[in-house]
């Protein structure tokens, strides 16, 4: 009863939760909408169907409902095809003709007893949004870290408003149930489980705009995604993270980095203040003198100050002439150089040194296109890194002036929209012949050879189109014919195709703050990531390095990529981490301006200045 073919495709869910958000405009999963707990998205579903084949699954009337509730609408298909390449509707077609061949053969539906924690729970939130029904505990109790195990809750509860964590906080406390408050999706490194209550804050979703004081209020369930895009309404925007990522939850975690923290910052840089629940029930705001002081950094680590219910973010206005650019590079050393004088020149919005591996990927509508684009760029192009910058007419001139090549936003559409073109061998032909003793992306980025690039290439949406699933061509060319869709800017604000990192596995991202003005140590940490990821057999790659501070440290993402359904990868990141860990720690505790972000973790509201000088 069980598909294979299906089943590979659950089983290899990343649980980035991006068919929970509206992203590409094609709106989402109908029961989703409805019923809010994961099981009822494509992601919950595709992990019900791997435990159904597992047997970790009883027939039950919730798992029935889930499974009859699905439409079949397809919007899944689109949204995860964009992302991850996969096609889960295969995998919602099949658990409902699974769970339909369980009741036509007779099997019993075993009742679900509700026991006392969910009957107080539902007497603060109302009957139908706390549970212990197992087919939604379930699809709160695993993600894809390979080295965490499953750990199936008591209950899951949805709250709506703050008033309401409050009662389950105490309920909690006073009863001794250890609870965790989970976001969106849920950590990817086994950080959100627990055997008691799981606080799923997806009902939240209020956002309050203070166009006055540029300040944007978003309440716990709200995503990157869903505030960035109520701000640019307004012509602001704000510092997010991965657009699924649930504001608060990322701000109290790690503390928000991207492209813009050379503009904006990091950490608190980035908030004005934050409402909190302590684990005793008390409700503080971070600007009362009384309330704990989060902003100061532990660095032997420290847990978070409790719930967080509301965060304030700064709000920063667009500017009508910003485009976006790329300086492409053969060389890492010079492509850090430029990224740092931009910075200490104030040069720019958004920057970031970008690998061939990260550019080909955020940019190619399929994985098998974004590896032939990365040779391209790479081998054929020489293009190895490039400088991506959004800046107004001014920075961009500026660029220009110190005499380096430049793709610009114009040239970027261009490309963006021929890339199975570039990977043709007469397009290679042809740019063969026009060789100089230049590195081949100097010819690409001439201007007065544009208009050849472009009866050359025919850039469209059409063209892009063709890189994808025949059936899904008409919908990638009305995608690709909104003009967002190739602007460097707006990818780079909402960062819809940064969850494409993790297209062919799943990723683990190391990240690090480093000193900008010290290559040699930059140097340490990748070719020391990548002597243990070519030791043990993992498939890893240069991520980015962002500027902060006016170039004085950066944030460093070096990335390796595992099958996190393969248990032999798992333990090939296990014994990696035995020498990963003294490496990275060894650096941090002989370098100043050297901080590994899992001494960050749960301390996303201090003050940057309290874990990079000291």
């Amino acid at each position: 009863m069980i598909s294979e073919e299906a089943l590979r495709m659950a089983s290899q869910c990343r649980h980035y939760a991006m068919c929970k958000i509206d992203f590409l405009g094609t709106g989402i999963c109908p029961s989703g909408k409805e019923k809010h707990f994961v099981s009822y998205f494509p992601q919950g579903r595709m992990d019900i169907y791997s435990a159904l084949a597992s047997g970790l699954l009883p027939l039950t009337e919730g798992l029935i409902d889930i499974a009859d509730t699905c439409t079949l609408c397809g919007i899944c298909d689109k949204q995860c095809h964009f992302v991850t390449g996969m096609r889960p509707m295969s995998v919602m077609k099949a658990l409902k003709e699974h769970v339909d061949t369980l009741i036509k053969e007779g099997r019993k539906i075993e009742p679900v007893q509700e026991d006392r924690t969910v009957r107080a729970l539902q007497e603060i939130v109302g009957a139908q949004w706390a549970t212990n029904e197992p087919a939604i505990l379930l699809t709160y109790a695993d993600d894809p870290f390979p080295l965490a195990q499953m750990q199936m809750p008591g209950a899951v509860v949805l709250p709506s408003v703050r008033d309401e964590i409050v009662e389950i906080v105490n309920f909690a406390s006073k009863n001794d149930i250890p609870y965790v408050v989970r976001g969106n999706g849920g950590s990817v490194f086994g950080f959100v489980f627990t055997d008691g209550i799981v606080i799923d804050t997806i009902r939240m979703k209020g956002i309050e705009i203070d166009r006055d004081n540029w300040v944007a209020a978003a309440m716990p369930g709200v995503t990157s995604f869903e505030l960035q895009k109520e701000v640019f309404k307004q012509g602001f925007r704000v510092n997010v993270a991965e657009p699924a990522a649930t504001v608060c939850g990322n701000i109290v975690c790690t503390g928000t980095f991207s492209t813009w923290a050379n503009a904006y910052g990091v950490g608190a840089d980035n908030f004005v203040n934050a409402e909190f629940i302590d684990s005793k029930g008390h409700v503080f705001h971070l600007n009362e003198k009384s309330a704990p002081n989060v902003f100061a950094f532990e660095n032997g680590g420290a847990p978070a100050p409790g719930i967080c219910t509301k965060v304030f973010m700064k709000m920063h206005p667009l500017v009508e002439d910003e485009e976006g650019l790329l300086v492409p590079f053969a060389d890492f050393d010079k492509a850090v150089a430029l990224a740092r004088e931009l910075a200490a020149r104030r040069i720019g919005f958004a920057i970031g040194v970008l690998g061939g591996h990260f550019l080909a990927t955020f940019i190619s509508p399929s994985l098998a296109l974004a590896d032939k684009i990365k040779e391209n760029l790479t081998e054929t192009l020489q293009i190895k890194y490039v400088v991506f910058l959004t800046g107004d007419q001014y920075a961009r001139d500026a660029v220009r002036k110190m005499a380096v090549p430049v793709i610009d936003s114009s040239l970027f559409r261009m490309l963006a929209l021929s890339l199975p073109m570039l990977v043709k061998d007469d397009w290679n032909d042809i740019l063969q012949g026009l060789e100089s003793d230049r590195y081949p992306y100097e010819i690409l980025c001439k201007k007065e050879l544009q208009p050849l690039l472009e009866t050359i290439l025919e850039p469209s949406p059409e063209t892009i189109a063709d890189a994808v699933d025949e059936d899904l061509r008409a919908f990638y060319r009305e995608l690709y014919s909104r003009p967002e869709m190739t602007d460097p800017v707006w990818l780079n604000m909402f960062r819809i195709v940064s969850s494409r990192m993790a297209r062919h596995k799943h990723m683990f991202a190391f990240l690090l703050y480093v000193p900008l003005d010290r290559i040699a140590v930059i140097h340490r940490i990748t070719e020391g990531l990548h002597e243990i990821a070519e030791k043990y057999g993992i498939d890893n790659d240069y991520g980015f390095l962002t500027p902060i501070d006016l170039g004085k440290r950066a944030v460093l993402e070096y990335d390796y990529y595992i099958d996190h359904t393969d248990s032999g990868e798992a333990d090939k990141i296990k014994r990696a981490m035995v020498e990963i860990e003294p490496l990275l720690d060894g650096l941090a505790a002989t370098t100043k301006g050297v901080k590994w972000l899992k001494y960050v973790f749960s301390q996303g509201c201090s003050r940057k200045e309290q874990y990079l000088y000291i």
